[in-house]
């Protein structure tokens, strides 16, 4: 995306891999923030490199990482609750940025037909190894074959952000639901760390989202947002992330104060540490 008469919103540092810094510029028709320079694909990869990056690793190395562990089970339990309740009758579901595969491994012991896709050989593997069955590329998928597509965390790491809301719009039944969860550069807990804000995570966060923005985009391929869900539980682990990018360390006490302000916050204001969008065709 141009950032030609964007105005530049903040410098953030990557402070996971490469030591970095970056700049965000604030998209103000779409009211986004779009990350530059943004990497080429051929050295995208590396910017992954770090023991830290832990949704392509099932390690319980630390207290942080088993807790994460610990919560991630309970949000299995509400993806799946989420995903029932919009196709009862179950159906085939496609998860775009799988993982480890915890997602589609649970929906297929609940009944599903399960589909993923993954760039990262490491997580795949994990995945394989759980009976997730993955496809290289979307392309290679039949138009309008999937009740439910799902992208956990997953549209920020997008390149080409245009292209893909192109092929959800392809991919998706005409009666199916698109599920989309990224992080809110207007929550609180943004506000609060800016520039040590962990959920901007450059560079391979290309983009940064507020609900115009998502409501906007989808709109572009006749699709309409129903419904915005809260993830309180983000603010509690992006705010342990945005402490030890601050201070060296992670302040449990300090974070756990910032994440339940945010949510607390976020009751008046609607604008959670991250959103899940429900869309729909038109």
């Amino acid at each position: 995306m141009d950032i030609t008469n964007k105005k530049h919103f903040l410098t953030v540092k990557d402070y996971s891999v490469s030591q970095e810094t970056f700049d965000l510029y604030h998209d103000e028709t779409l009211d986004m923030l779009v990350t530059h320079p943004q990497p080429s694909l051929d050295i995208l990869g590396s910017y992954y490199e770090s023991a830290d990056y832990i949704s392509h690793t099932d390690s319980k190395r630390s207290l942080f990482e088993k807790a994460y562990h610990f919560v991630k089970n309970i949000a299995l339990k509400n993806k799946l609750d989420l995903i029932n309740s919009y196709q009862p009758s179950k159906g085939s579901i496609l998860d775009i940025g799988a993982g480890t595969g915890e997602f589609l491994a649970v929906a297929g012991k609940d009944g599903w037909k399960t589909m993923g896709t993954e760039p990262s050989d490491k997580a795949k593997a994990i995945a394989k190894s759980k009976g997730v069955s993955f496809v290289e590329n979307t392309s290679e998928l039949e138009s309008h074959s999937f009740d439910i597509i799902s992208m956990w965390h997953v549209l920020e790491h997008v390149p080409n952000l245009e292209e893909q809301i192109k092929e959800l719009k392809r991919l998706l039944k005409p009666t199916g639901t698109l599920i989309v969860a990224v992080p809110n550069f207007k929550s609180f807990d943004a506000k609060h760390y800016g520039n040590f804000w962990a959920a901007y995570d450059v560079p391979i966060h290309f983009w940064h989202f507020s609900k115009k923005a998502i409501e906007l985009l989808f709109a572009k391929e006749n699709m309409k947002l129903e419904k915005v869900l809260p993830m309180k539980f983000d603010s509690f682990y992006v705010s342990l992330l945005s402490e030890k990018y601050k201070n060296g360390k992670m302040n449990y006490l300090k974070a756990f104060f910032i994440g339940l302000k945010s949510n607390w916050k976020a009751k008046k204001n609607m604008e959670f540490s991250s959103h899940i969008y429900i869309i729909h065709n038109k």
